[in-house]
């Protein structure tokens, strides 16, 4: 019975120092998985911080073209509004200049009419060297002395009345004019303001022109940026799956030790979950699952539930999964954010089914599934 008792002592040890040796190089790997997974969640926020400037670039470009749109617009208003004020003041200018000619011939006119009465008067009046009060006491009747008088009175009124419609005439004519000019004047005001109003858009058009050029540039250095992240976070994810492939060969070296783990009776351990258990383990199960079958959900909260029962590992969910170097997401802070932003109703209903007892596997680690480790696969993971 000793003897038999001495051997049990010899093999613990032996797990131990099996343990004790191999788990230096896993939390060395361990380590480096979690640096990566960290730079990735980094490279990833870096990558939406560029992506929303790219969108806030986008809006003040798409705002931009839109002013430059309504600018070309008034533009257009504009030049139309000056090719109708220029029609009107060519118009304005032909309506000036023919009530000017109008003016001089109503002068010319005049003239001509007080010419052609001075020539009557002098006619009437001198007729050479006969007075014209000799041609009346001439007259052989008083009907021709009558008839020679009202002549002479007829052709006065005639002139009299002549003169004052040329010279109403050109009172009308010389009012339009200046009524015109008035005109004239207000058209070239308008023109004026209308030449300002332009000259204004022009120069908000070249300054929109010159911001949407910016944000052109702004957007492509954006978008350059976004590819640098692209290209990084790449690198990073093959640097990731290279080290998950040196974690898995260094499990398999150890897997003596971990199926010495798994062997352990834990059919007598009970655990009672706290009220923040269910949401906790949600939340691991979706850092780690989140685009599994909901199978695979359920086993990445039964390795957590193995734990917790494993002598190996501590008595609690919140200390298994905040253990030093297990969960990845852990180190690299996606937990934090996970907790903080909210657990999906389907990972949080996969955590109750666990704690409430549907273990659906018995293993204490899983990883992605590359072919190096042998165990249960269910989608992208493997379960050992």
């Amino acid at each position: 019975m000793k003897h038999i008792l001495w051997k049990k002592v010899i093999g613990v040890m032996m797990v131990v120092c099996l343990l004790s040796v191999t788990t230096s190089y896993a939390k060395t790997t361990q380590d480096s998985i979690d640096d990566a997974k960290d730079q990735i969640d980094k490279l990833q926020d870096q990558k939406d911080d560029a992506e929303e400037a790219i969108d806030q670039i986008s809006d003040r470009k798409e705002n931009l073209e839109s002013d430059l749109s309504g600018l070309n617009g008034q533009l257009t208003e504009i030049i139309g509004s000056m090719n109708e004020l220029e029609s009107q003041i060519a118009s304005k200018e032909d309506e000036i200049e023919q009530a000017e000619a109008e003016l001089e011939a109503a002068e010319q006119q005049m003239r001509q009419q007080y010419e052609d009465m001075k020539l009557r008067i002098q006619f009437m009046y001198e007729n050479g060297n006969t007075p014209v009060w000799q041609l009346l006491m001439e007259a052989t009747s008083l009907s021709e002395f009558l008839n020679r008088t009202e002549y002479i009175s007829e052709i006065n009124q005639y002139d009299r009345k002549k003169l004052t419609e040329y010279q109403l005439l050109q009172e009308q004519i010389a009012e339009q004019k200046k009524a015109l000019e008035n005109d004239m004047e207000q058209l070239v005001a308008m023109r004026e303001d209308m030449q300002q109003k332009q000259d204004s858009v022009n120069s908000l058009i070249q300054t929109t022109k010159s911001n949407i050029a910016q944000a052109n540039q702004d957007l492509a250095d954006a978008q350059a940026n976004v590819t640098d992240i692209d290209r990084a976070i790449a690198k990073m994810i093959e640097y990731e799956k290279q080290l998950e492939i040196q974690k898995a060969k260094e499990d398999a070296e150890r897997m003596a030790a971990i199926k010495e783990q798994e062997q352990e009776d834990t059919s007598g351990v009970v655990y009672v979950p706290t009220d923040s258990d269910a949401y906790l383990l949600g939340a691991i199960i979706q850092c780690e699952s989140d685009g599994e079958p909901y199978e695979g959900k359920l086993a990445v909260g039964s390795v957590v539930m193995n734990r917790v029962k494993s002598s190996y590992f501590p008595n609690t969910i919140s200390g298994v999964i905040y253990q030093s170097r297990q969960f990845s997401p852990v180190a690299s802070g996606r937990l934090a954010y996970r907790l903080e932003a909210g657990v999906n109703s389907t990972c949080l209903q996969a955590a109750q089914e666990v704690l409430n007892g549907n273990i659906t596997i018995d293993a204490l680690y899983f990883r992605t599934n590359n072919g190096i480790i042998q165990g249960t696969v269910i989608g992208n993971h493997v379960f050992y």
